[in-house]
């Protein structure tokens, strides 16, 4: 059978426990590494704007859930998920019972995913811990607008983008900004 990515569920906060249990199952030749191909924890990088200073953490993507690109082969996998589901902390894999073999997740559901903690290489997000509604007032903290402040007049969820309506020369702009380049103006 082809290689496919499962989830794993964990006790909370016991991710990096499993999976360095399984890498370590793995380099004792506990579990086979022609069946666990890869165990990913997939984390993204979260940008939030506070006193008009910008911090980035790492937020889990799935909490509580291990990702495993498993290649389980017809017959013995039932050992293989025995071994994993034994490691304390271990729930099981989403949605099978103990005695049934796991079901992967779709490939596109994996690559979205993945594609999200910066594990596919050029599609790296960063996500914008910060909420705006159109007509809030924002100052603009970097770009060739810096300084200006003005009333968001239109948002890009997707893009992590805002057009905000700045005064320039006693005119209404409409300037198009990155949600990282502006913090909500505090009156």
């Amino acid at each position: 059978m082809a290689s496919a990515w499962y989830i794993l569920q964990t006790y909370a906060a016991y991710e990096a426990k499993i999976s360095r249990t399984i890498q370590h199952m793995l380099e004792t030749g506990d579990l086979d590494s022609n069946v666990v191909k890869s165990i990913k924890v997939p984390e993204e990088e979260v940008v939030e704007i506070k006193d008009g200073k910008k911090k980035v953490r790492k937020t889990k993507i799935l909490p509580s859930y291990v990702m495993m690109e498993l290649d389980l082969p017809d017959l013995g996998w039932k050992d293989t998920c025995a071994k994993i589901r034994r490691i304390q902390g271990v729930n099981g894999f989403v949605g099978t019972k103990p005695n049934e073999r796991p079901r992967p997740i779709p490939v596109e559901e994996a690559k979205r995913m993945l594609a999200r903690a910066g594990e596919i290489k050029g599609e790296k997000v960063v996500r914008v811990k910060q909420s705006y509604a159109v007509g809030d007032v924002v100052k603009i903290m970097e770009g060739p607008f810096a300084t200006f402040e003005g009333a968001v007049e239109k948002i890009e969820d997707g893009k992590d983008k805002l057009t905000v309506n700045v005064q320039i020369f006693g005119r209404a702009t409409p300037v198009e900004v990155s949600m990282t380049q502006v913090e909500k103006s505090v009156k």
